[in-house]
């Protein structure tokens, strides 16, 4: 059971902070909830306590585990080219498993595929959400602002070129 103040992820919407735990009822039933407040987009969630494991809650990332997260980023694996329905689908299912490699393996793929060519609507909004997602996270496992997160979001997708070419 996570704690007042302990940050904390939640699949598909992003990193925050829980700032109460409260009893609410909610179409008839009482039940205890998570209060988070998600720092991006200055958004609160209600995450019911019994159902916070099934639903993919989990902490924060380690600072330390930066190193991990950032390897992933910077991998260069050969992309297989499907169809945008292919891929959309493969990216929604790694982003609803919550796990920040995944959520990392999206935002590298897409952002480097926008650069190449651009993305379908779809995609295009994908990216923005699972890049929000990775940012959020970011800036509370490592106690940076959004412009610092996304500049080493930049840097680690696309190595020194992207400060070189002012991206």
């Amino acid at each position: 059971m996570f704690q007042v103040g302990d940050r904390i992820v939640y699949p598909m919407h992003g990193a925050g902070v829980i700032e109460a735990i409260e009893e609410r009822e909610f179409l008839g039933r009482r039940r205890r909830y998570y209060i988070l407040h998600m720092p991006l987009g200055a958004l609160r969630a209600m995450i019911p306590l019994d159902q916070a494991e099934d639903l993919g809650v989990r902490p924060v990332l380690p600072k330390e585990a930066l190193v991990d997260l950032e390897a992933v980023l910077r991998r260069n694996d050969a992309e297989p080219d499907k169809s945008w329905n292919q891929r959309y689908r493969k990216h929604l299912d790694q982003l609803k498993t919550g796990d920040v490699f995944a959520v990392a393996d999206v935002v590298r793929t897409l952002m480097r595929r926008e650069r190449r060519r651009a993305l379908s609507g779809g995609e295009r909004r994908m990216l923005e959400n699972a890049r929000m997602m990775l940012v959020s996270e970011l800036v509370l496992s490592q106690n940076i602002d959004e412009a610092a997160a996304q500049a080493w979001l930049e840097r680690a997708v696309f190595g020194p070129e992207a400060e070189e070419s002012g991206v």
